[in-house]
């Protein structure tokens, strides 16, 4: 094959890391039609099916998976020599991608990153909010936000937040209607607002905690949510009762908008961490944004 077809193998190894025409297209910066047209050209060319495609995935074929085992470490070991090369510069340069929660992004990330790009002219950031729980690797992000105990094991992780406490909370007008619960069984019976797993295709089953007593209720209500924001804001209409971070709803609750509710059944989580490929090279890039997210923060 050609040299000047490389690129074909490359759009092949990001759908089949990626699962998906959707994402590795977004990923490439080109169209998924135009993608679907590299993947059957490369399979003419080959004579193989590399690909099989349903409605809702795609999954490599056997001779699909053996082509993706034999180039794919390849071409991560020519990124990582490319990596490298950037060392060689006196100032950091290339793209940082980092997977995250928009709450992770709107308090953390960028408060913290965004005085980089000023000072960086060659840095790039591309922030994806996702409450997913993303696969890095298989689509290659250089870096993954999670609260602690979610962080795989073989991955390095540092922290860039202090412990996360959750809360409920319900607006004046919702709980004069609908009664305070006082048990979380309780909860069971109220317009709960809830947050949408993508990965778990499902709902979030609210986690509390009274001393040793841990619960996890399964809620139910009108509305649902992907993202913090949408959800304080439905519980700031009264839409109902909704599970947020302690600091995203303090300020709502000090001004009256907010209340808590079952606050002795507010747990509390181990902080925020950025995690990355152990053996991923660690570009000047990769290790200014890192060290830029340590928590404790530096002045």
């Amino acid at each position: 094959m050609a040299r000047d077809n490389y690129s074909d193998l490359l759009a092949f190894v990001a759908v089949a890391q990626a699962r998906s025409f959707t994402r590795a297209a977004a990923q490439l910066g080109i169209s998924q039609s135009a993608l679907s047209h590299t993947i059957r050209n490369l399979e003419t060319r080959l004579g193989l099916r590399l690909l099989t495609r349903t409605t809702r995935s795609v999954a490599t074929t056997e001779a699909g998976e053996h082509l993706l085992q034999a180039i794919g470490p390849r071409f991560e070991e020519i990124d990582s020599e490319l990596a490298a090369l950037s060392n060689l510069r006196d100032q950091p340069a290339g793209t940082i991608r980092i997977t995250a929660t928009d709450y992770v992004t709107r308090t953390i990330l960028w408060p913290r990153l965004n005085p980089l790009l000023a000072q960086f002219a060659d840095l790039r950031l591309e922030i994806i909010n996702d409450y997913g729980l993303s696969d890095i690797v298989a689509e290659r992000y250089d870096i993954g936000v999670r609260l602690g105990d979610q962080v795989a094991r073989d991955m390095i992780a540092v922290r860039i937040s202090p412990d996360l406490r959750m809360t409920i909370v319900g607006s004046p007008g919702y709980l004069a209607r609908q009664g305070v619960p006082t048990t979380p069984q309780a909860l069971t019976g109220h317009n709960c607002i809830n947050l949408r797993l993508p990965t778990h295709g499902g709902s979030y089953a609210w986690e509390l905690q009274n001393g040793p007593h841990q619960l996890q209720v399964k809620v139910e209500g009108q509305s649902t949510f992907n993202g913090s924001y949408q959800m304080l804001d439905a519980a700031l209409s009264g839409a109902g009762l909704a599970y947020l971070p302690e600091d995203l709803a303090l300020p709502y609750v000090t001004t009256g908008q907010l209340q808590w509710v079952l606050p002795q059944w507010h747990p509390t989580f181990t902080g925020y961490h950025a995690y990355y490929q152990g053996r991923k090279q660690f570009s000047r890039a990769l290790a200014l944004v890192i060290d830029t997210l340590k928590y404790p923060y530096s002045a």
